[in-house]
């Protein structure tokens, strides 16, 4: 219990790097955006930063987990990172070059043939986070948590602090008359400054890391380096297919639908989605924390009995935060513009995706710590072929509900294979039960919450409060939850 407790605190510390500057991120920009920027404008942040997911998975190529793997368990520390800091600076000067080079067919791929300039700060904003993502490999797997944390909101912050002056303080210092601020700014730019301000943040964040970078010398070990590829090949074919079950939906419907108007629904369901993403900030920085933690018990005997237990307080978990965003929806329509609302409707489904999403990656330990990363990859493919079967069958006649719903397809689909895969290979005892009871009672609260809604905002609060606490009751009668997380810190440095 002790190193589930230890998991909760460091998810918290992490949360600060990943979670708050998210949520300021669905706080400020999110509703900065889709108050200011019309749909199809929205949708054309909305679709970009969906490829921007795709090629960050390409040029990240699985580095990250394979350098937890490898780092000081299968070479040294120090020749594991540096080789594959020097790995990722080719890669990603070589993916700058190439865009340089071939611009125009790229930007009429892509559809912005009459704006590369977006796409030349596309490929530069990728190849500077994806380069970054081994420092801040470095920081997580050397229990640097609180300078991780500080550094991803340095990141965040400037992009704010960048993007509202060029969307709101420029124009109105345009407005006024002043003729000095045309220097810098340029008015027919407007949605080409949210990719400036994020190349902004990225730049300012990579300066930062350069003192990790910086601290070691320059080692590439060819040898070392071919095994590395080989543990994380697979992990790249199962990071592309997991990233186009995330985002394959934002760059489907632009071309599904059509035209403008493809465009615009792309812009509307993106505002619903950000609302649901909500869930998949717990699910990130639980991420960041579970990785090395799981590697780090992956050699003791009770390893697989602190999975098990890790998942159904994770399950409760993200349960909790999924009633506490779905019950309380309306209050967190703020987020998005009067424009955009009509798409929360998808917030309970793209949230239950994110909940299976999270259940996937903790069952997925058991790929990674038995060297069957191939595994994980064929189970990510079947998943990206659920989410491409169901969007290209159902897309066309239920729009982006059907987007939606593909994510649950998508997720369910890999959560049972990864299951019935890993028992063969790495049985864990799961409580599978209680995990499909509790998210059973989860669902059935929330379909209460919508059929017996009262009419009064007031006394709907308080129903929906009362459905909350239902929940919270039979997950600390049932398994001790509260008592668990939030035993004193006297009990636990005895313990």
């Amino acid at each position: 219990m002790n190193d589930i407790r230890k998991l909760a605190g460091q998810t918290v510390i992490y949360g600060f790097g990943t979670v708050v500057p998210r949520f300021l991120n669905y706080a400020l920009l999110t509703p900065f955006y889709t108050y200011i920027l019309g749909r199809e404008q929205y949708g054309v942040v909305t679709e970009l930063y969906a490829w921007m997911v795709l090629a960050l998975v390409i040029l990240t190529y699985g580095m990250e987990t394979t350098y937890f793997r490898f780092s000081g368990k299968k070479a040294p520390a120090e020749t594991v990172y540096s080789t594959a800091l020097v790995s990722l600076f080719a890669t990603s000067a070589f993916f700058i070059m190439a865009v340089s080079l071939f611009i125009t067919p790229v930007s009429g791929f892509l559809g912005y043939e009459e704006h590369p300039e977006y796409i030349r700060m596309f490929s530069w904003i990728v190849a500077i986070d994806a380069f970054s993502a081994i420092p801040f490999a470095w920081l997580r797997n050397n229990n640097r948590a609180r300078t991780f944390s500080i550094l991803k909101i340095i990141n965040v912050a400037v992009t704010i602090i960048t993007v509202f002056f060029f969307l709101k303080a420029a124009p109105t210092m345009a407005e006024r008359g002043n003729e000095q601020i045309f220097k810098i700014y340029n008015q027919d730019m407007q949605v080409g400054y949210v990719f400036v301000a994020n190349l902004v943040g990225s730049a300012v964040t990579l300066l930062l890391l350069l003192p990790y970078v910086l601290k070691i010398r320059p080692v590439f070990d060819r040898k070392l380096f071919v095994r590395m590829l080989s543990y994380s090949w697979p992990l790249l074919v199962g990071g592309m297919a997991g990233s186009l079950n995330e985002v394959l939906d934002k760059i489907l419907l632009r071309r599904l639908i059509g035209g403008a108007e493809g465009l615009a629904t792309v812009g509307l369901y993106g505002a619903g989605y950000k609302v649901g993403v909500l869930m998949s900030l717990f699910i990130q920085m639980y991420r960041f924390a579970a990785e090395p933690f799981f590697f780090e018990k992956a050699g003791s005997k009770e390893a697989k009995e602190i999975y098990a237990v890790t998942m159904k307080y994770f399950v409760i978990t993200a349960l909790i935060l999924y009633l506490g965003i779905n019950l309380y929806v309306e209050a967190l329509q703020i987020i998005i513009g009067p424009l955009f609302r009509e798409s929360l409707v998808v917030v309970p489904i793209v949230s239950m995706g994110y909940l299976l999403l999270g259940i996937f990656i903790n069952q997925s330990i058991w790929y990674k710590v038995d060297d069957r990363t191939i595994y994980g990859a064929w189970i990510t493919l079947a998943g990206a072929a659920v989410t491409v079967l169901v969007n290209l069958l159902f897309v066309p006649r239920f729009g982006y509900i059907a987007a939606a719903w593909a994510h649950v397809a998508c997720y369910l689909s890999m959560v049972v294979l990864s299951y019935v895969v890993g028992m063969k290979y790495y049985p864990i005892k799961y409580e599978t039960l209680k995990i499909v009871l509790y998210i059973t009672l989860a669902v059935v609260l929330l379909a209460l919450s919508r059929l017996l809604a009262p009419e009064n905002k007031i006394t709907g609060i308080v129903f929906d409060t009362i459905l909350l606490f239902i929940f919270f009751a039979v997950a600390e009668i049932k398994d001790k939850y509260f008592t668990l997380l939030f035993k004193r810190k006297n009990e636990d440095q005895n313990s």
